[in-house]
């Protein structure tokens, strides 16, 4: 089981010197772990993860933790941060502890460690008491690099006293705090036992920690350096730039066909995700697409705990599945190869925007970030919000982040610069991957209809919703508007010059600009901001966007291909990325795991476009390190030959 686990080059040189040595099992493992510490970081990141060069960031940042410098690690989903704490972990002598939130974020990286030839192993509650003592009793006989644990376990006398043992005998390499993030309560995942983690500064002053997240704003990386004493901590902040991802915002216009009709045009096969606001739109858009062919599965929190593990599972272990969820799915997937996220209703804030849609494209590959949304989604959000038991303060802040959102999908101008302007990051613009870049918004001066739909707001009293303001600039006699005698109003059938639908429009607009704003206790009533008068008064122009058909346009499949760099144009229909893709799933259900931990779309692409013929030409393949190429180059290279030569 030990050659199988080390049988990679430089490594496997430790293992036979250990043997030679005529060392028992536990201490060959140990002296390999010595051996291992005296490897460079390129090295390891060669034959141990399949990789000819860094990315970005990341060699600097190895570095610095490995010769025992505390981090704070800024860098998008798909970056590569997880490689950041595992390398060195692997370059220090000792075990490295990695603080995750989720079960499934150390199932799945343990997972993938292992198909490394790396010992890592997690203690959580899915283990039962017989599996935990026997992780605990390979961690304190030093035979594992790398160990996952939650909070809540790490927090226990009894673990850190184990910490302390560690310390004494086989020694600590480093803390990896994930999902930093979870300690500011003014994040969208606010964890309140992530704040007990500064006692590992306090007892383990001289063990290096790195806390890595991939969404913080200014003010919230601000919080993770003070809740977690990492004042002198050396901060590395990436490009929070996702350039293989299009994103679009279309406006709200019978959801589920837009949902169909984008599907069907861009990912009839694909993995991807749906998310909505309530349990209820996520159990019933489920059976919806599942009625419509599409292999799609629920999850939110008021699934039981196995029904929810057995979706996540196989959207994770099996190809082409939707899952449709809330907020509740999604912190700690890795799945590499999900090509789209799509969004029914609007998220809550710019963070939780930028997060989900990064769990999309997570290999590099073209990926969209799909979004349909109306007033009525403001209208609900901002309910929840008021309705919460969160401090006055707290909601104050989840307002300005709403309302960020909310510019973001109002935007004329190139989406990936506003979100990077969120996050106070510059980008040039004309990114050629979103739908405002792809198509440049038409404007139109809207001043008079803004004042029209301004002074009908306050004329009528500022506490109806738009459907009533609409009704009276268009001059209806609806009986509500009879009630009210909203017919003598000066600005009754003033509106008929535009549709219902522009009037939406406007006022959509106008509440996303903040001249109107939403009274929750109105019943969604609009009212006027000081931001109005100006307009009213004459002394401001106002150009809007014109949406004409915009919440119904879909990218066709020539002009994305091109403006995307569509990866898998020449690849899907092609007998040999079938028979790739049919032996890496094959490997993967004899061995339980899922098929991206046995190669990454990237991978298998670059393999279906090399064509390897050779294990040497095989090993220059991104991805494919010594253990990978040991346990499973011959297999693919057989594919190829077969393939080639036409054997079926």
């Amino acid at each position: 089981m030990i050659r199988i686990l080390l049988a990679f080059g430089y490594l496997n040189k430790a293992y036979n010197n250990a043997e030679n040595k005529n060392l028992s099992g536990n201490e060959s493992i140990r002296f390999f772990v010595q051996m291992m510490s005296r490897l460079s970081s390129e090295q390891i990141l060669h034959e141990v993860f399949g990789y000819s060069a860094f990315r970005g960031q990341q060699q600097d940042i190895v570095e610095h933790v490995a010769s025992g410098g505390d981090a704070l690690v800024l860098m998008p989903t798909g970056g590569g941060k997880s490689l950041c704490y595992q390398l060195p972990a692997l370059l220090r002598p000792g075990v490295g502890i990695v603080v995750s939130p989720l079960i499934a974020l150390m199932q799945d990286q343990v997972e993938t460690l292992n198909q490394l030839g790396v010992q890592a192993e997690f203690l959580n509650s899915s283990l039962d008491a017989r599996a935990a003592r026997e992780v605990i009793n390979r961690l304190l006989h030093g035979e594992l690099k790398l160990l996952y644990v939650a909070p809540e376990r790490l927090l226990t006398e009894g673990f850190l006293n184990l910490l302390e043992r560690l310390q004494t005998h086989s020694g600590l390499a480093l803390f990896a705090i994930d999902e930093a993030h979870c300690v500011s309560q003014w994040g969208h995942d606010f964890r309140p036992e992530y704040r007990g983690l500064t006692v590992l500064h306090r007892r383990f002053p001289t063990v290096p920690r790195i806390a890595l997240t991939a969404t913080a704003d200014a003010p919230t990386r601000a919080e993770i350096v003070e809740r977690l004493a990492l004042e002198k901590a050396r901060q590395f902040i990436a490009s929070f730039d996702r350039p293989n991802i299009c994103y679009r915002v279309a406006i709200k216009n019978n959801p589920r066909q837009q949902l169909q009709a984008f599907l069907e045009a861009e990912h009839a096969n694909d993995a991807g995700i749906v998310y909505c606001l309530s349990r209820k739109k996520v159990e019933e858009t489920a059976i919806w697409l599942k009625a419509r062919g599409w292999d799609a599965l629920p999850y939110h929190a008021g699934l039981d705990t196995a029904t929810r593990n057995r979706h996540q599972s196989r959207f994770l272990r099996e190809e082409g599945v939707i899952m449709v969820a809330t907020v509740a799915f999604g912190m700690g997937i890795d799945k590499p190869n999900v090509r789209f996220v799509a969004h029914l209703d609007l998220p809550k804030s710019m963070e939780s925007y930028y997060q989900e849609t990064g769990r999309a494209g997570r290999d590099g590959l073209p990926a969209n970030a799909w979004m349909v949304y109306g007033l009525g989604d403001v209208v609900s959000m901002r309910q929840m919000l008021d309705a919460g038991d969160a401090p006055e303060e707290r909601k104050r802040v989840e307002r300005q982040k709403l309302d960020a959102l909310l510019g973001f999908c109002e935007a004329t101008t190139c989406r990936h610069q506003t979100i990077l302007r969120y996050f106070g990051e510059v980008h040039p613009g004309r990114c050629g991957q979103c739908d405002n870049c792809l198509n440049p918004v038409d404007t139109w001066d809207a001043t008079e209809a803004a004042r029209m739909a301004l002074s009908c707001v306050y004329r009528t009293g500022q506490r109806f919703g738009a459907g009533h303001l609409i009704d009276v600039l268009l001059g209806k006699n609806t009986p509500q508007i009879e009630k009210f005698q909203h017919q003598q109003l000066s600005t009754f059938g003033i509106g008929k010059a535009l549709t219902s639908q522009q009037w939406s429009s406007v006022y959509r607009q106008l509440v996303a600009l903040g001249l109107l704003q939403v009274q929750m206790e109105g019943h969604g009533g609009l009212n006027l901001t000081e931001e109005a008068r100006p307009l009213l008064r004459g002394e401001t122009k106002l150009w809007l966007r014109r949406d004409n058909e915009i919440g119904r346009r879909i990218v066709s499949r020539a002009e994305r291909a091109s403006l995307t760099r569509e990866a898998f144009a020449d690849a899907k229909q092609d007998p040999l990325w079938q028979a790739l893709k049919a032996m890496r799933l094959q490997l993967a259900r004899e061995q339980g795991v899922p098929p991206y931990v046995i190669f990454h779309d990237s991978t298998l692409l670059e393999i279906f476009n090399q064509r390897p013929s050779s294990l040497t030409e095989l090993e220059r393949i991104s991805g494919v390190g010594q253990a990978k190429l040991a346990r499973y180059g011959d297999h693919f290279l057989k594919v190829v030959e077969d393939t080639i030569n036409g054997v079926s």
